[in-house]
């Protein structure tokens, strides 16, 4: 069974071609072809946590460290991902 990404998962609607992207615009997350594959998700969809300007909580967020707390912290699909891939997890 294939992995879901954060944006299948949070159902914010800014991944290309969703519900929100005229508002909110396209998820950086969604695109970044960098990390592809990375935690077994798609673009960056399973690495959201260190891409700026994806959506927590209908908020754009901001700079990586501000994120990062908020992520370990917070974020039920962090926890969800860190729990799936056990120690094979990417921070």
């Amino acid at each position: 069974m294939p992995k879901k990404n954060c944006w299948e998962v949070l159902n914010c609607g800014r991944e290309e071609g969703g519900s929100r992207t005229d508002e909110l615009g396209v998820c950086p997350a969604s695109t970044d072809a960098k990390y592809d594959g990375v935690n077994g998700g798609s673009v960056a969809g399973r690495f959201c946590w260190v891409i700026e300007g994806t959506l927590c909580n209908d908020r754009i967020q901001g700079n990586w460290a501000t994120k990062m707390r908020h992520c370990i912290m917070k974020c039920d699909f962090f926890k969800q991902v860190q729990t799936e891939e056990g120690s094979e997890f990417k921070i």
